[in-house]
């Protein structure tokens, strides 16, 4: 059975790691959820539930304003070949979540150690990071640091890479 918001925050209790959650109507992409930024400090993500034609799973944050070439980003993250989109089902089954709550802190569902997860190296630059607490109800403000330390603590290893560029207008 997988963790729900209520677990996940007393595994990062249990490890030491503080956030902030502030609660908020369901937001089911970065458009939606814009109109909090004001209200939560930090860098806003995007995640990315892909997998590769043997298979092979990867989870991707980013920027929210970060765009990902998916033609050719197999070849930064080590996917054997281009990749799609992982479908709803193993996202609930691997991750625990739902599409709309996609998100870093979902790799604390996968005890089987399927899912890859990489990092944007343009993200990891900030100090706070944000993301939703495996619900679109809330965003949940990590340092980086403690995110990190976070995803080792789930038994994953976790994968900093240059995989998105800024999005320009």
């Amino acid at each position: 059975m997988a963790l729900g918001e209520a677990e996940l925050m007393v595994f990062l209790e249990e490890l030491g790691i503080e956030t902030a959650t502030k609660r908020h109507p369901a937001v089911f992409t970065v458009a939606e959820s814009q109109v909090l930024r004001d209200e939560i400090p930090g860098a806003h993500t995007k995640n990315l539930f892909l997998k590769d034609r043997k298979d092979a799973y990867f989870l991707l944050t980013v920027a929210e304003d970060a765009v990902v070439d998916l033609k050719t980003v197999h070849t930064v993250i080590g996917a054997q070949g281009k990749v799609s989109f992982g479908k709803p089902d193993a996202l609930q089954e691997l991750l625990g979540v739902t599409p709309g709550s996609v998100t870093a802190f979902g790799i604390v569902n996968d005890t089987q150690k399927r899912v890859k997860m990489v990092f944007d190296a343009g993200l990891m630059r900030a100090d706070l990071i944000n993301g939703h607490p495996l619900t679109n109800e809330a965003t949940t403000t990590i340092a980086r640091s403690d995110l990190l330390r976070f995803v080792e603590a789930t038994g994953h290893e976790a994968h900093v890479l240059n995989i998105a560029t800024p999005h320009t207008t």
